[in-house]
């Protein structure tokens, strides 16, 4: 570990600059700007394993648990993740324009209604026991946390493509 590292074990503060930058400031009272969170495993462990980089990409601190740091700096955290982030959660597939690909799917997702195009079976990957990720045409990808959690419906449409 640098000098500028830092354990979350150790406390250090998180506040917004004037112009919306992070700004960490270290127990020993050093102080970086502009430093960036990222998930080491953003789909399986969200909340675990988060690095605060520095804009010249060096690590500045690490956090393994966000539920462990105090307020604001957790909400700082995930605001910013949340900012940075585009992941779509799939609650229930409307319908597809047909069970043979390229096709449309009609999915409502944690961010509202939207249609999207997948080219081929290939384009929805698992990525844990039951996780998987559905990748559009334009490269948006779109999580499905559970199967198992879907209605009826939306899982006979989507084992029609696993």
């Amino acid at each position: 570990m640098n000098a500028m590292n830092t354990e979350v074990s150790s406390t250090f503060e998180l506040q917004r600059n004037p112009f919306g930058k992070l700004v960490l400031t270290t127990p020993e009272g050093q102080v970086v700007e502009g430093v960036v969170p990222i998930r080491a495993f953003p789909i399986q462990s969200p909340e675990a394993g988060i690095s605060l980089v520095h804009t010249d990409g060096h690590e500045v601190a690490w956090i393994d648990q966000l539920a462990a740091l105090s307020e604001p700096a957790q909400s700082l955290i995930r605001e910013e993740l949340q900012g940075r982030e585009f992941m779509p959660a799939i609650l229930s597939i409307h319908s597809v324009t047909s069970f043979s690909t390229p096709c449309t799917w009609h999915v409502k997702t944690d961010r509202g209604d939207t249609s999207f195009v997948l080219r081929g079976d290939e384009d929805i990957r698992r990525v844990g026991p039951t996780i998987l990720l559905v990748t559009d045409s334009h490269g948006i990808q779109f999580l499905i946390r559970d199967p198992a959690k879907l209605s009826k419906e939306s899982r006979r449409i989507l084992d029609r493509f696993l």
